[in-house]
């Protein structure tokens, strides 16, 4: 078996790679505004009621609309999927896996196409478009790999006279629920984790970016996924989401995307419905409020470069982001005067300009509750940089830098999901680490030091599913840095890990007496 290897990014400085993603915009252009039907066990479901997905960064283009699953349609997708699933669990996990290896190849074909797409749909920058369809290319291939690891179980022990067995087998029927923010990746990622395991799948994107997800769909068919293995219903959280969370036939659900949703998923997944005969399973990873610990021995430019990178790519919509620097007294001056100065030499604007760092915000509802929490900023803090917002044409928010924050103010606490940073002072590291360990999350974190000792300590006492020594605390590659968190940041799932797809499975025990 060829080892997995990390699909590369693209380097976009030079020319020809330019070229390449401007034509795929271009190409992406021509179909913006196409319509996309539900597929239900291979059949294109039509429906009058749409969910429309309109560009963030000029807010009055439409990039498609995608027909919106009723009660009605998601019902029919769970008996299609329970019923497939019988015959689906049964398919060897080499045929399954090849499927997951032939979807890689097609989209490392058209990778620029779908990474066009974010720029259009999500909002992303060319960078960070084409580092989230790097990952959902990695996703495919190392889920496959992993399956072909576990297909045959581990080695039990045997005594005389008996032959032991220890495999593992499939759920069920999966919800799968993706979010915006990386809406190939962890939509593709989650979809087909459930899908190598031999589950069958409803899954339901993000209503931001559904369009995404259906190209995802058209993908797996054509790898030759059969049909009603993978159900495309998306619809609304109200009429459907709790619905088939809800279901006796669901077997697990797959979540990523805000703690208030994740808990309530995470309640009502729980409670035990008539009819149902087993507990159900949820995978979820919930958000972050994550922190770069800066001590006074580190290297301040790595550090601000570090604090800037982590907090305003991809304007900070990342569970990972760095919305909180937390800094011993003796080197804050300096890191925040350098973070400031770094920056405002951003540039914010339309994406499909590529040499812009940040584009916009999602919608008007995240514009809104960023710009609310910069007002928040004003009674909190000092507003050193940034600040300032335009939804005129697009929903635009300046990547905005908060000074002299308490550990305890709201802007060191809530998730802001956006290009909002706090600086908090400590008296010395023990201090930075105890303010790093004070919210309800525990997602990712950094730390800046040369001092071994300090990196040692953090290692055992900052208490996040991801922690990096000199670097930045976004940016987890899959099968390097497995991706979860503790406490309200989920159920620390580890994403692109090699525990991750025995989460969608169950082991089972089988004992001859020969």
């Amino acid at each position: 078996m060829i080892p997995y290897k990390h699909e590369p990014f693209t380097n976009f400085s030079l020319e020809e790679n330019a070229q390449a993603i401007r034509e795929a915009i271009a190409y992406v252009d021509s179909y913006l505004g196409e319509e996309y039907p539900l597929t239900i066990g291979g059949e294109k479901v039509t429906t009058e009621d749409k969910i429309v997905s309109y560009n963030p960064a000029d807010k009055n283009q439409v990039i498609g609309s995608v027909s919106k699953a009723s009660r009605e349609l998601a019902e029919k997708a769970m008996d299609v999927a329970y019923e497939t699933f019988q015959t689906w669990r049964k398919v060897k996990p080499e045929t399954r896996a090849d499927i997951l290896f032939k979807a890689a190849a097609i989209i490392r074909r058209r990778k620029h196409e779908f990474s066009a797409l974010l720029v259009r749909e999500a909002g992303k920058p060319w960078n960070e478009a084409d580092a989230d369809t790097a990952e959902a290319i990695d996703f495919l291939e190392y889920y496959a790999r992993q399956m072909l690891r576990l297909k045959d179980g581990y080695k039990v022990e045997s005594r005389v006279g008996e032959y032991n067995q220890f495999g593992y087998i499939p759920l069920g029927v999966g919800i799968v629920i993706s979010p915006w923010n990386f809406p190939f990746a962890i939509m593709a990622g989650t979809a087909v984790a459930a899908i190598v395991t031999g589950n069958t799948v409803l899954l339901k994107p993000a209503s931001t970016t559904p369009v995404v997800a259906a190209k995802f769909v058209e993908v797996m068919e054509e790898a030759g996924l059969p049909a009603g293995v993978l159900n495309f219903v998306p619809g609304s959280g109200s009429e459907i989401g709790d619905y088939l969370i809800d279901h006796p036939k669901t077997r697990f659900v797959s979540f990523t995307g805000s703690r208030d949703v994740g808990t309530r998923i995470y309640e009502r997944a729980a409670v035990v419905q008539p009819g149902q005969i087993w507990l159900k399973r949820v995978i979820a990873e919930m958000g972050g409020k994550d922190t770069i610990v800066v001590d006074s021995d580190g290297d301040l430019e790595l550090a601000a470069k570090s604090i800037v990178a982590s907090a305003f790519g991809f304007s900070g919509q990342k569970c990972s982001a760095c919305s909180r620097a937390v800094i011993v007294e003796d080197v804050y001056d300096q890191v925040l005067e350098r973070a400031v100065e770094l920056t405002k030499e951003l540039q914010v604007g339309n994406p499909v300009d590529g040499k812009l760092f940040m584009g916009p915000v999602i919608d008007q509802a995240a514009y809104d509750k960023i710009m609310s929490y910069i007002d928040i900023a004003k009674e909190e803090g000092r507003i050193v940089a940034g600040g300032e917002g335009d939804d005129s044409t697009g929903y635009f928010v300046q990547p905005t830098i908060v000074a002299d924050v308490d550990p305890n103010a709201r802007l060191m606490q809530e998730e802001i999901f956006g290009p909002v940073v706090a600086f908090s002072k400590a008296k010395d590291f023990n201090h930075a680490l105890e303010i790093a360990n004070n919210t309800e999350y525990g997602l990712t974190g950094a730390v800046i030091t040369r001092d071994r000792a300090k990196i040692e300590q953090a290692r055992e006492d900052f208490h996040v599913g991801n922690l990096y020594f000199n670097r930045g605390c976004t940016g987890a590659i899959v099968g390097y840095q497995p991706f979860g968190g503790f406490n309200m940041s989920g159920t620390d799932s580890k994403a692109g890990g090699p525990d991750y797809l025995v989460l969608h499975m169950q082991a089972k025990t089988t004992s001859e007496t020969l």
